[in-house]
């Protein structure tokens, strides 16, 4: 569980926030009153969002629906995902007041809910007796509330991890994927289906600087590699034996058999490669099966196996995540802000998604209502009840196979985790790029991280 925290620690809470929030190129109290006053209507509320495709959807579908029925006009920023974070932390931390609404993740919703930077959004669920709070997922309301048990974020969409192979290429190679792979099987795969005369890469891994890019995937193997972050007592292993030879795994894995410009592929880089067909493997968010199967964004759609994530020495090692709508404390139009957030995570926003754009691309991972609708089923047979285990298997509290100090599957969920996970990941991929060594990149880690050990022990 998160510690609490003296005034001096906050102070240094405070400065890496901002620090992170202006200098990073990382990847992820109140009640229900409101100064916006009345229903909202004839509003203008501005809304920061990450540039993944079910936000683009939502930014398609507000002005002839949202707007359409309360009159709230909304006006997005959509950023990618590094950016997005860069952006929301500046404003959020220096109460700057420019959104309305931000998408913030699993891993800051506790911290900043702490910090006081965030409307609580119970009270809103439940004087709004069309939200029906009770249907998201306990994992994704667990993960964006604060210790009071409040949810501070409301999940747009919810995720965990797994690996996605291209059934096609598996087949004409004679190879048959595990439901539950390891990671040496997956290496092998990688090996026999590599194919650079043509253009297909064995696997596609993000390699993009950032601890929600390149370390999300990459903590979930260290973890599965029996290594972590920290101990219990906040001792720092990020140079220990475990978590060098995961990451030694990862970075030859990539070197050796993943997508060309490795060091700069992120989430959406891997997504176009593995969805053009340039690419036999790829483990990465479970939230990017709805794109894959869209025929009209994807080459691959209707080709595609889906395995748990793969694992070394635990059972399973998938992340958690959610991307989410919150609402800084600096909004003045907190009502019309809800009503926004309130539509675009509700229960009838994904059946519209549906109905309109396709039932593969509903924001799903957050509702177990959505897992029932026939018509998601249907168009998501081949992947739906395998993110729904793994988003139930993920363990933020003992993701590995020691004790932790703070939760988080795929990331230390602490506020200078955001700098020593970039810092970090910068060496790492530095690595794959073939300019340094995994030794060098981990040995600097420690260093880092016994700084960040030191305001906790």
């Amino acid at each position: 569980m998160f510690r609490t925290r003296s005034p001096r620690r906050w102070r240094g809470a405070l400065a890496v926030a901002l620090a992170v929030g202006l200098t990073s190129t990382a990847c992820s109290g109140a009640g229900g009153g409101s100064s916006s006053g009345g229903d909202g209507k004839g509003k203008t509320i501005t809304v920061l969002m990450v540039g993944n495709p079910q936000m683009e959807d939502l930014a398609k579908v507000t002005a002839d629906n949202f707007t359409k029925q309360t009159g709230i006009t909304v006006r997005f920023t959509i950023l990618p995902e590094n950016e997005l974070r860069d952006k929301v932390t500046q404003d959020v931390a220096t109460q700057g007041g420019q959104y309305d609404v931000a998408t913030i993740g699993a891993y800051e919703a506790p911290i900043w809910a702490k910090n006081g930077w965030l409307h609580e959004l119970s009270s809103y669920a439940d004087a709004d007796s069309g939200y029906d709070e009770g249907d998201l997922l306990k994992p994704m309301v667990a993960s964006l509330s604060g210790q009071d048990g409040k949810l501070y974020a409301a999940p747009f969409y919810g995720e965990s991890s797994f690996l996605m192979y291209n059934k096609e290429l598996f087949a004409a190679k004679g190879l048959t994927m595990p439901e539950r792979p390891t990671w040496q099987q997956v290496a092998q795969f990688a090996a026999k289906l590599d194919d650079k005369k043509a253009g297909v890469a064995g696997i596609c891994l993000r390699g993009l600087p950032g601890w929600g890019e390149l370390f999300a995937p990459l903590t979930t193997v260290v973890n599965t590699f029996g290594g972590t972050w920290f101990e219990k007592d906040w001792t720092p292993r990020v140079n220990a034996p475990e978590f060098t030879e995961a990451t030694k795994f990862y970075v030859d894995l990539v070197r050796a058999h993943g997508e060309a410009g490795a060091p700069q592929a992120g989430f959406t880089e891997c997504l176009n490669t593995f969805g053009q067909g340039k690419a036999a493997m790829w483990y990465d968010a479970t939230s990017a099966a709805g794109t894959l199967e869209d025929k009209s964004a994807s080459k691959v759609a209707g080709k595609v196996g889906y395995a748990y994530s793969p694992v070394n020495k635990t059972k399973s090692s998938g992340w958690l995540w959610a991307w989410a709508l919150a609402m800084p404390k600096t909004t003045k139009n907190a009502d019309a802000a809800w009503k926004f957030i309130s539509w675009a995570t509700g229960k009838e926003y994904e059946k519209l998604v549906g109905s309109s754009l396709g039932w593969s691309r509903v924001p799903a991972g957050k509702r177990q209502s959505t897992y029932a609708l026939p018509e998601y089923r249907q168009s998501a047979t081949a992947f739906a009840d395998i993110t729904l285990k793994s988003i139930q298997e993920a363990d933020p509290v003992n993701p590995g196979v020691q004790p932790r100090p703070a939760l988080g599957v795929q990331f230390v969920g602490v506020p200078e985790f955001a700098d020593l996970g970039t810092k970090v990941s910068q060496e790492v991929s530095a690595a794959i790029a073939g300019s340094t060594t995994v030794d060098k990149a981990l040995a600097d880690g420690q260093r880092l991280a016994e700084g960040v050990a030191k305001e906790y022990r």
